[in-house]
């Protein structure tokens, strides 16, 4: 039988895992198919699971790794009375096919003390390296923890350009003077209340200016709807712009079909796709119906498609997707038949906080990936921007601003396993904002200069795979992504980019590795048989 202490040491992994994932235990509950009291139970230690298909079940819903399973299975086997593990662990269940059939037993920490310090613990459990290292965020901002970090492997395909967007918060006409992939406007002086400021009278000056901009520079551009002129709703609450825009639906949808048949006969093909609406799921934006937004988004899709077959309509963006709110939106316009209508799925991927490593948004692509599981639908999904709160927080400091900037383009190739295709920063033009790649009318930030350095490096290149840590045997808070680029002579080689989502980690370069390449623009040649110190900063080894 279990005693006190060995079921509380399976407790606090249980509960360490159930917080960091943010679930709670109704939510957890209906994952795994049992009651939320049980849960409850089984995290406080006075209960245990008598089946390991449950632990198995829990710990992958709350984002566990193998290791983490098989430090579970130690404690599940002692308070159930079976004994510790000796030698390799066999996974006992097809349930935890996931775990390598043989882990290698390792000395784990005592975690006697996991009852009074848990989140402590499990942090540094989490976040261990296998060298010593030191945080990449002050002390007093923990890091989070990265969750629905699965390793994966593809057949070669191509990095999309495109997938290196930024949102345009300028109406001059002026453009990135970096390397950048493709366009999104908003707060761009675009916005349907500006386009046409009263019934049936366009103004289409400013976007002209944008357009032509983009079109000079070759890049794609998306079109955002949102923002209804108070003409057309005119006893709606009013949303938060200073044109007195309203943030629900125009009274008569005639309206709506009017703007966009105008828009899409004006623009043409300047203009390459369309979010129906802008954040969707936010009071301060849209207040109307989920029913009326479906109706919205089938005459939008109908008149776009008819008018230019070519263009890619994205369905209304969702944001908050860290909360269960978000979901039943996101399930709700699906069960209406939403998503019917479109070639590529709104979300917006953010942090929790601004200080977050960017690796922490995976964590929202996975419940998105789950909740899109649900309904039924798997559509490309379009990372179109943030929350709206993003201007009341601090300026991240240039060099880690620098970092999460490439990084957050990174973690979108990371998520490509999961249909993640279009990645667009949100902005160009603002200074305003906590991380700036460029301010209108002055030079790229080092942010800025290091996306651009990324996009070079990646130019024409296929990605194969993408992983972190012990999955890929690699220190555990490394993250890689591997590429075939071609060289000079147009050869396609081996490449991967590494770095960690925390501190540094010493990781041996690998045999025919030829030279390391950085940020800054420096490289240096190596020997396959070196060890290289891996950070927060992204470095690209090219192989022979």
């Amino acid at each position: 039988m279990d005693g006190p202490e060995e079921s509380e040491e399976l407790a606090g992994v249980l509960a360490g895992l159930k917080e960091r994932s943010g679930l709670s235990y109704q939510e957890l509950g209906r994952r795994v198919f049992t009651s939320s009291s049980t849960l409850h139970r089984y995290c406080n230690g006075k209960g245990t699971p008598a089946d390991f298909d449950l632990v198995v079940r829990i710990a992958k819903e709350c984002g566990a790794d193998a290791e983490e399973l098989n430090t579970l299975l130690g404690c599940w086997k002692t308070a159930t009375g079976q004994g510790q593990a000796k030698g390799p662990v066999q996974a006992p269940t097809q349930a935890t096919a996931e775990v390598p059939a043989e882990v290698p037993t390792r000395r784990r920490r005592p975690l006697w003390g996991l009852r009074l310090l848990l989140a402590a613990v499990m942090a540094l459990v989490i976040l261990g390296t296998a060298v010593a290292s030191a945080p990449y965020e002050p002390a007093t901002l923990p890091v989070a923890a990265p969750v629905g970090s699965t390793s994966w492997e593809q057949t070669p395909r191509p990095v999309d350009p495109e997938l290196f967007g930024v949102t345009m918060n300028s109406f001059s006409g002026a453009m990135p003077s970096f390397r950048t992939g493709a366009l999104r406007l908003w707060d761009s002086e675009t916005r349907w209340a500006q386009l046409e400021p009263a019934k049936g009278e366009y103004d289409w000056s400013t976007l002209d200016r944008v357009l032509n901009g983009a079109e000079r520079e070759g890049l794609p551009t998306m079109f955002v709807f949102g923002a209804t002129p108070s003409w057309a709703a005119p006893d709606a609450r009013k949303a938060a712009y200073p044109e007195s825009s309203r943030a629900a639906p125009p009274d008569h949808l005639d309206d709506w079909d009017d703007f966009v048949r105008a828009l899409v006969r004006h623009a043409g093909a300047r203009i390459d796709a369309y979010e129906l609406w802008a954040v969707a799921n936010h009071k301060h934006h849209y207040n109307g119906s989920v029913r009326t937004l479906v109706e919205m988004t089938r005459r939008a899709s109908r008149i776009i498609r008819k008018a230019d077959g070519n263009a890619t309509v994205v369905c209304p963006s969702i944001t908050d997707l860290w909360g269960a709110e978000a979901h039943e939106f996101l399930l709700r316009f699906a069960e209406l038949g939403g998503y019917q209508h479109c070639d590529a799925a709104g979300i917006k991927l953010y942090q929790r906080r601004v200080t977050d490593p960017p690796e922490t948004m995976l964590e929202a692509v996975r419940k998105v990936d789950q909740t899109f599981h649900r309904a039924g639908y798997h559509l490309p999904l379009w990372s179109t921007g943030t929350v709206q709160t993003l201007p009341l927080n601090d300026p991240l400091g240039e060099e880690t601003a620098a970092d999460h900037a490439v990084r957050f383009y990174l973690t979108g190739l990371y998520a490509r396993n999961r249909g993640l295709e279009r990645m667009y920063f949100y902005a160009w033009g603002n200074g305003k904002i906590p991380l700036v790649l460029q301010a209108e009318g002055q030079p790229p930030t080092k942010a800025g200069e290091f996306v651009a350095r990324l996009q070079r490096w990646l130019t024409s290149a296929d990605l194969r795979s993408c992983g972190r840590g012990l999955q890929i045997d690699l220190p555990r808070n490394v993250w890689q992504c591997e590429f075939l680029i071609p060289d000079d002579r147009g050869t396609r080689r081996p490449a991967h980019i590494r770095w960690t989502h925390t501190g540094t980690a010493e990781s041996h370069l690998g045999s025919g590795a030829r030279t390391v390449e950085y940020l800054d623009g420096t490289t240096r040649e190596v020997d396959g048989r070196e060890t290289v110190t891996v950070t927060g900063r992204p470095i690209l080894i090219r192989y022979g």
